[in-house]
């Protein structure tokens, strides 16, 4: 069951001078469920796309649809938690931003917290923990809102080459567990293979839609994992040559 839907969405900025197209005509659909990655060149509209789903812009033409009652929840490239708020504060800002910091949910919040090994340090301020755990905090505040869609802009790109290798396969797994769908935008070929089902490869701006891969790693349910399997070379390999016009 689609998800998500873009339909011949386009985005225009406007100046007083000129204007510029940072997305064109594109069409994509999430299914419920998936992990889906979309890469392209620097700049090409990624995170623009973001901002359109979230509906932080708005398109200049073409038309978004959503399914499901809950709100989509967005993680950021860096954690963005409050220093002078404790772990479990932090989780339970989004709760208090939409009205929703009631007993149930607050329970759901803290549950997750328990679930992923960070209970113990609720009362802890963000500068006492790592910055993986900064990460999986990050991701336990989007969830707690319980949403439909996570939208994931380069969420692991602040963190060590190690760290940024463990965190993906915490998040990857925080995800699969509580059964939800995530668009990731990165910028890293690596990174999209070894967390992504189905992966949108864009064209330089104004993005649109070069080509869908399938990563065909669906069987291995670990990112750290994947990046072993004699498929992911082959599939990097396709995907580079989209990217740099060899294919």
């Amino acid at each position: 069951m689609s998800i998500l839907q873009l339909q011949d969405v386009s985005k225009v900025f406007y100046t007083k001078t000129q204007q510029t197209t940072a997305v064109s005509h594109l069409s994509l659909e999430v299914n419920a469920g998936e992990f889906v990655a979309l890469i392209g060149p620097s700049g090409c509209g990624k995170t623009t796309i973001l901002s359109l789903i979230s509906g932080l812009l708005a398109p200049t033409s073409g038309k978004i649809v959503t399914s499901g009652d809950n709100a989509i929840g967005y993680m950021l490239q860096r954690d963005q938690l409050f220093e002078w708020r404790t772990i479990e504060k932090n989780v339970t800002l989004g709760l208090e931003i939409k009205h929703k910091n009631t007993p149930e949910m607050r329970a759901h919040a803290f549950e997750l917290l328990k679930k992923y090994g960070l209970w113990e340090f609720r009362k802890h301020y963000p500068q006492q923990i790592s910055g993986g755990m900064r990460q999986r905090v990050a991701l336990i505040r989007t969830l707690a809102t319980d949403p439909d869609l996570l939208l994931l802009d380069e969420p692991f790109s602040a963190l060590d080459f190690q760290t940024r290798l463990e965190v993906c396969d915490d998040v990857y797994s925080i995800i699969k567990k509580e059964n939800k769908t995530a668009l990731l935008v990165t910028h890293d070929i690596s990174e999209a293979i070894s967390l992504a089902d189905r992966i949108i490869v864009l064209t330089a701006r104004p993005a649109t839609v070069l080509t869908v891969q399938e990563t065909g790693l669906n069987d291995i349910d670990s990112p750290l994992k994947r990046r072993q399997s004699p498929k992911f070379s082959k599939q990097f390999e396709i995907l580079h040559s989209y990217l740099h016009g060899t294919i």
